[in-house]
């Protein structure tokens, strides 16, 4: 996960609970900008970190998946850069 960043683990940590919800409540929880927010979505969907579920595929309402949930398990590692790809060793975990 090359980019992953502070806001994104915000974002993750804010779905970890299993719930659903959309960019706009989690802009506010998290206290930072919306459009900013629906970016951060968009690069979290292209890492498989969280999904978007709903009755539409182009759905506002996002999960964590479990690789998101592996990455917040270890987000140290990524913050402190004691891990040189990241997403490997997310992946690794997975296979666990």
């Amino acid at each position: 996960m090359d980019r992953i960043n502070k806001t994104d683990f915000k974002i993750l940590e804010a779905l970890a609970d299993g719930e659903r919800n959309i960019a706009a409540n989690i802009a506010l929880e998290i206290d930072a900008n919306r459009g900013y927010i629906n970016n951060r979505f968009s690069y979290l969907l292209s890492r498989d970190l969280v999904q978007r579920v709903g009755p539409k595929e182009r759905s506002g309402l996002y999960q964590i998946t479990e690789k998101g949930e592996v990455a917040v398990e270890h987000k140290q590692k990524c913050l402190n850069d004691t891990v040189d790809d990241f997403e490997s060793f997310v992946e690794n975990r997975l296979s666990e």
